[in-house]
C-alpha cells in the first residue's frame, strides 16, 4: 500500500483516503468536498489531522496514511499505515462506550469522555497496514 499521494480523495466505495506519512514538510488541503461535507487535512511524517466540516475527526502522531475511512453512526472503519507504531484520537460522540478491532481482533471497550475523544495504540512498525473498526458498544 502507498501513502495517499493526494494527501486527501474520495474512493468508489464512498469511502475517504488521506494522509501521506512519507512527507518530511507540512501539506494541507482544505475544503475538499465528499458527499455533501467539506473536509480538511494536514498531514507529514509526523502528524496526520483530519476535520470534517470544522469539527475533529482523525489524528495520529507520528503520521499515518488512511485508506477507505468509514464513517459510519455506530462508529468508524478504515486501513491504517505508518512506519511506526501511532496514538490514534478518533473524534465520535460525546460520552459513549465503544468496542475497539484491531487487525479484527477486540482489543477491549472504551468510553469517550466529553469531547467525544476516543485514544488508541496501533502497533504499525514492521507491520505494513492495520484495519481499524470501532463500534459503539
Amino acid at each position: 500500500m502507498a501513502a495517499v499521494e493526494q494527501l486527501l480523495r474520495s474512493e468508489s466505495d464512498g469511502t475517504i483516503s488521506f494522509g501521506n506519512h512519507k512527507l518530511t514538510q507540512k501539506a494541507k488541503l482544505e475544503d475538499f468536498k465528499h458527499a455533501g461535507d467539506l473536509y480538511k487535512v494536514k498531514t507529514y511524517a509526523t502528524m496526520t489531522k483530519l476535520e470534517k466540516n470544522g469539527m475533529f475527526l482523525y489524528e495520529s502522531v507520528p503520521g499515518t496514511s488512511v485508506l477507505n475511512f468509514h464513517e459510519m453512526p455506530e462508529g468508524i472503519e478504515c486501513t491504517i499505515e505508518g512506519s511506526e507504531d501511532a496514538q490514534i484520537t478518533i473524534g465520535l460522540n460525546d460520552d459513549t462506550e465503544y468496542e475497539v478491532f484491531v487487525k479484527n481482533e477486540s482489543i477491549g471497550r472504551m468510553k469517550t469522555g466529553l469531547g467525544g475523544k476516543l485514544n488508541l495504540s496501533v502497533e504499525l512498525a514492521g507491520a505494513g497496514e492495520v484495519s481499524v473498526k470501532v463500534i459503539q458498544a
